[in-house]
């Protein structure tokens, strides 16, 4: 007798131990969080640092010049003209307040603005910039006192210390808006999947505890590799889909084999031997997938990187252990509370003939109907040949709140404050004259461009050693406008190498916002190649040796990267543009956020694999049994639909739920994954599959020599004349 496969053996031994396996699971689940409270959460300080931009903040950072946390308070007119007298009186009463309070180390006289319709009282706030968020609040309430006291004017507050509490505020009401709509949401479907509560519940539980016990370890992971702020949406995100989708596969499987006449045991071993088997296949898939992301070298990747592949390795852990203890517990309890019209619908035994009809034109003409899907989807796929990338800067964060409608009208009245470069020096301390000299000499040049705001007295520092020295160079235009860009390229191309470039021996590079934006996007174009070829040889790899063909391995290749492509070429259609934007809710950034592309690659092609596998798992099965190609490829589709279709409208909905949120990376993130699983779950697996195995015969199961096992070959008989193709048989 052959030694039983380890998920059988894990799960056999989890259904005749269930309470020591769920008290273990919520002991593990516990203490995964406990610790990653105790431990806390890192963050990184070098996410999007590369190229030259990342050379100048380098050299910034070495000069340890003070940067004090400061705010700004600006009093402009409620309409029409400012009254300067009454702009006067308030700023006098800020300058007064102000000064008055201990976590204020410094307040400037007012500054008016050049075309006298502002005032605006710079605070620098005492205390450590990093925290400066925190305490802020204290100041906007006295701004707000202020303006209470002189209503004839506006008076309000804005900068570094703000944006980032509103920021935090916001995406902290979106994390929270995720999970509560995501919760009831997928509970809904799995309703509908299962007809029952209680079955509808399973799920729910094995993917918010994956949930929950990996940000724990993502927070003890980021005391080894620094986090990103978008970590923890990302794991509930990718969380809540494959914790979902895996329990899914396994509880289906084992309700379909109780309704066959097995014993609870049987079916919990069989849906171990077979879903078991394909959500190890498919979790070892997204690890593999996600692990891409070293290669980009960068802090963001490596944090999403690490934070997802602890969700799925957690999932798959549970999927095995908990899973089946906890169906071996319930029994036939596993059906209770049931919705009595879904209940009807879910437990007929009829044939089904929805799935039939979608399979026809693939079965019966595959040639054509692989050709005009491919087309279709090659054209959807078209769009992201012109896809630009960008990183989201101040002026993308909503509007809604008054920071930044403040931040708005002062970089307005004071165009010097908003987008600014940043020319970083480094040269021997004996140079430091002649550095100086050269960067002024840079500002004049400057001044007689429209391209930069060039301040009457340029902002030069030079460190406390004299080896390091700065200019910033402000530009009156958007960080992502056309002029912005030019502007960075006269500074690189011309006026920095003519100037700074003329003194000896001088490390120089041009940093700031513009800067790091085109960097980071030229960053993401040369390590985007890397990270698919690294991605498409270990899926090849492993799925040459899950099937042990090569011709399955090439074609789930193939077919991924068909859903991949028009996922990019849909997101670029809808985000590209402005036409799309109040029916998203979302303002254009011209672009694609610069790591979107390569994260959406590695998490489309590690998630498709649940369903490639399961559903390619159910044909080979019918063709093992010996049927016919066409007929097991009808048998495994049909066979996997409802659940397939179930996995993938969990996944949707939970994705469509990030399309709704403020952040427009996670926007974009989400309606990417959710137009991409959509179409993978239904042309992908309904149409361009079915054609391209039927076309395939029996080719589809060729391997080498040296890939076969004893019993692996399939060989599938012939087509019977008279027979209906669209008949599933088992």
């Amino acid at each position: 007798m052959s030694k039983k496969p380890t998920t059988v053996r894990v799960a056999r031994w989890s259904a005749t131990h269930p309470w020591r396996a769920m008290t273990l699971w919520i002991l593990f689940v516990a203490a995964c969080y406990a610790l990653g409270s105790v431990a806390g959460f890192k963050e990184s300080t070098t996410d999007g640092v590369v190229g030259e931009s990342g050379r100048a903040s380098t050299i910034v950072d070495e000069a340890h010049f003070p940067n004090p946390a400061t705010e700004n308070v600006l009093i402009t007119a409620r309409s029409g003209s400012l009254d300067m007298a009454a702009a006067k009186a308030a700023a006098d009463d800020t300058i007064g307040r102000m000064r008055s309070r201990s976590d204020v180390t410094k307040v400037d006289d007012p500054v008016p603005a050049h075309n006298g319709q502002a005032l605006l009282v710079v605070v620098t706030m005492a205390g450590d910039p990093k925290t400066a968020s925190d305490r802020v609040e204290p100041l906007r309430q006295v701004t707000a006192e202020v303006q209470r006291a002189h209503q004839g004017v506006r008076v309000e507050q804005t900068g570094g210390p703000s944006i980032n509490k509103a920021l935090n505020d916001t995406i902290g009401e979106d994390f929270q808006k995720a999970e509560l709509l995501s919760l009831p949401a997928t509970l809904v479907i799995l309703l509908v999947a299962f007809g029952a509560l209680i079955a509808a519940g399973v799920p729910v539980i094995l993917g918010l505890t994956s949930v929950v016990g990996a940000l724990g370890l993502s927070n003890l992971a980021s005391h080894l590799i620094p986090g990103n702020d978008s970590t923890s949406s990302v794991i509930l995100l990718i969380g809540m889909a494959v914790g979902v989708d895996y329990s899914l596969f396994y509880l289906r499987r084992e309700r379909e084999e109780r309704a066959r006449g097995r014993s609870h045991l049987d079916a919990v071993e069989l849906a171990a031997e077979t879903s078991g088997h394909a959500v190890v296949v498919s979790g070892v898939a997204v690890v593999i997938s996600m692990a891409g992301l070293f290669l980009a070298r960068d802090s963001i990747f490596s944090s999403l990187g690490i934070g997802s592949i602890l969700v799925v390795l957690v999932a798959v852990v549970g999927s095995l252990t908990v899973l089946p203890a906890i169906l071996a517990k319930l029994g036939r309890w596993v059906d209770k509370l049931r919705v009595p019209v879904l209940w009807r619908l879910t437990a007929r035994r009829s044939e089904p003939k929805l799935w039939p009809a979608i399979l026809r034109p693939a079965l019966r003409a595959p040639l054509a109907t692989l050709v005009v899907s491919v087309v279709a989807l090659l054209a959807l796929a078209a769009p992201a040949l012109t896809m630009k990338l960008n990183l989201p800067g101040i002026e993308d964060l909503p509007r809604t709140t008054a920071a930044m409608q403040a931040y708005d009208r002062l970089t307005a009245a004071f165009p010097s404050t908003g987008t600014a470069h940043v020319i970083a020096v480094k040269a021997p301390a004996d140079k430091a004259a002649q550095v100086k000299a050269a960067l002024t000499d840079l500002a004049g040049r400057a001044s007689k461009d429209t391209l930069f705001a060039v301040e009457d007295e340029p902002a030069i520092r030079t460190s406390a050693d004299g080896r390091i020295t700065t200019l910033e160079l402000p530009t009156p235009y958007g960080g992502r406008s056309t002029e912005a860009s030019r502007s960075l390229d006269v500074l690189r191309g011309n006026l920095v190498p003519a100037t700074i470039g003329k003194v000896a021996g001088a490390e120089y590079a041009v940093g700031g916002m513009v800067a790091g934006s085109a960097d980071y996007a030229e960053h993401i174009k040369q390590k985007l190649p890397i990270v698919i070829g690294f991605v498409l040889l270990l899926t090849f790899l492993v799925m040459a040796y899950t099937f042990r063909s090569i011709v399955v391995a090439l074609t789930a290749i193939g077919l991924n990267l068909l859903s991949a492509g028009a996922a990019y070429g849909l997101l670029t259609l809808v985000f590209q543009g402005t036409w799309a934007e109040d029916v998203l809710g979302f303002h254009s950034i011209g672009g694609i956020v610069s790591w979107l592309p390569l994260f959406l690659f590695v998490v489309l092609f590690g998630l498709s694999m649940d369903y490639h596998v399961f559903v390619v798992s159910r044909i080979r099965e019918g063709a093992r049994h010996g049927m016919p190609t066409r007929f097991a490829v009808a048998h495994g589709i049909t066979t996997s639909a409802g659940t397939v279709t179930s996995a993938a409208l969990v996944m949707v909905a939970v994705f469509s739920i990030f399309g709704t949120l403020s952040a427009i990376e996670m926007k974009q993130l989400g309606v990417g994954l959710a137009a991409a699983i959509l179409l993978d779950a239904t042309i992908i697996r309904a149409v361009v599959l079915p054609s391209l195995m039927t076309l395939l015969g029996k080719a589809n199961w060729w391997a080498p020599r040296f890939l076969r096992r004893p019993g692996d070959d399939v060989e599938v008989p012939e087509p019977v004349a008279g027979h209906r193709e669209l008949t599933p048989v088992g």
